[in-house]
């Protein structure tokens, strides 16, 4: 049995982290779904900028959407939503006999709009609505700005992949938004089974402090927030609040660890993967490393649901110099960022294959 189907039945979702039209036109995903029980995956603009830049498979969609007048932003989401469709069509039947938990994709609103709610909303309902697909969320950053669309997203009954989260704090405040916005249904008589995410990047934190901590603390750090993280999930979970919501017929947002492909070069490949191995909740992976995992993973070791040791990790990381609170807000700061250089890295791809080919006509 590979360790990919070992997770699997150990309770964690496994989600690639990557989607592109070869993967789809190849066969690929349908392989990976078949053979090593992937059950959903994510997208964001730079894994979007990587397939459009590296492919042909889109020029005849790029040239379709150029001859009924469509050009950047609006050129983008036809492609991506002709993606994401097709990617939640085969995920369908996970979706159905899991009865809405498991089955997802994840389509990201414009990473420009990440610091304005309103607009955020309306982009988020709009995507949402032209997929006609139960089984897409929609990902909005877990900025301050981004929190009240969430909770306004969830009123109105939209699926959300919170993205962007880093620590225990920016995991709690957007747990709230989801459970505002599910509070609310109940007490309009709406609903309140409204599928949600709260994802969380883990290696990224290992990055930013690589070279200035002892040694014997590389690679630590990220775990360590994570299993803060995990330990926060799982008092939610046992809370009066959601015990509340759940006597409704409310599911709870599950949390999701991404960013889980190894950086270091030094480091085991699957060193994540098999870390975060946890009951009721998500690993969205780099296909390398879900292949790596289902090469030569093992699942033998389950996550503490107290956190297990990660408290005195952290306490030795804060004698190091390392403020994890300003870090948190610093790496989400960055990944916006990130988010929005992709984006526009992303637009400029477009518009160049779009003139390439209108020559070529």
């Amino acid at each position: 049995m590979k360790a990919t189907q070992q997770l699997h039945d150990l309770g964690q979702s496994l989600w690639l982290d990557n989607i592109t039209r070869d993967l789809l036109n190849n066969g690929t995903l349908e392989r990976y779904i078949k053979q090593l029980s992937v059950t959903g995956l994510t997208s964001n603009p730079t894994i979007f900028d990587h397939a459009i830049k590296n492919s042909s498979a889109y020029d005849s969609g790029i040239r379709e959407c150029q001859n009924r007048g469509k050009s950047g932003e609006e050129l983008f989401f036809n492609l991506a939503i002709e993606d994401l469709v097709r990617a939640a069509d085969l995920f369908r039947p996970i979706h159905q006999q899991t009865n809405g938990v498991d089955g997802w994709v994840s389509l990201e609103v414009s990473p420009l709009l990440a610091h304005d709610a309103a607009t955020t909303l309306a982009a988020a309902k709009d995507l949402y609505q032209r997929a006609g697909r139960p089984n897409l969320f929609i990902k909005i950053p877990g900025t301050k700005e981004g929190l009240p669309a969430i909770e306004e997203a969830i009123f109105a009954g939209i699926p959300i992949n919170v993205t962007l989260l880093f620590s225990r704090g920016q995991y709690i405040a957007a747990a709230d938004a989801f459970m505002r916005g599910i509070e609310r249904r109940i007490e309009a008589g709406l609903n309140p089974q409204v599928g949600s995410v709260a994802s969380v990047f883990i290696s990224r934190w290992d990055v930013a402090v690589a070279g200035k901590v002892p040694a014997a603390l590389n690679n630590k750090l990220g775990i360590a927030v994570a299993s803060d993280i995990y330990k926060a999930y799982h008092e939610l979970l046992a809370s009066p609040r959601w015990q509340r919501a759940f006597n409704s017929g409310a599911r709870a947002q599950r949390l999701l660890f991404a960013s889980t492909g190894t950086k270091d070069p030094n480091a085991p490949d699957v060193m994540y993967v098999k870390a975060l191995a946890a009951p009721y909740t998500v690993n969205t992976m780099p296909e390398g490393t879900l292949n790596a995992f289902a090469d030569h993973g093992d699942v033998s070791h389950i996550m503490a649901a107290d956190g297990g040791n990660y408290k005195n990790i952290l306490w030795q990381f804060s004698q190091a110099g390392i403020n994890a609170d300003a870090l948190a807000a610093q790496l989400q700061d960055e990944g916006a960022k990130s988010f929005v250089k992709s984006w526009e890295e992303l637009m400029s791809v477009l518009s160049s294959k779009g003139e390439t080919l209108k020559k070529a006509a």
